[in-house]
């Protein structure tokens, strides 16, 4: 009866709390990096188009994740050298996702309901 019923009991492809590395593939309209483990999409703040960056899942939804940095890729530290001081490193741990206003992360996460209809 339902077509696309197959796509919707598919387990997610990560875990909260799995660490991979992705490349950030697009920008959000608010401005959260965009990356795709899988088809997956992982929203990744703090980031910019074209990074490649090591990061650490927080939020599993059903059809979107939420991540945050927790390094460099390990593909990307094979090709630029690393000079050893954190601060000079393009790409810094975040902070942690307890620091964001709880209205804030409220409607980010609205917009994923888990069950939306449209008609």
């Amino acid at each position: 009866m339902y077509q696309d019923r197959d796509f919707r009991e598919r387990p997610s492809p990560v875990n909260v709390g799995d660490e991979i590395d992705v490349k950030i593939e697009a920008v959000g309209e608010k401005g959260d990096g965009i990356a795709k483990k899988e088809g997956f999409v992982l929203f990744v703040p703090n980031t910019k188009e074209g990074q490649e960056v090591k990061i650490r899942v927080t939020k599993v939804l059903t059809k979107v994740g939420f991540a945050e940095v927790i390094g460099e890729s390990e593909g990307a530290s094979q090709q630029e050298p690393s000079t050893g001081n954190p601060e000079a490193s393009p790409v810094s741990p975040q902070k942690p996702a307890a620091e964001e206003p709880e209205e804030q992360k409220v409607e980010d996460t609205e917009d994923f309901g888990e069950e939306e209809k449209k008609e």
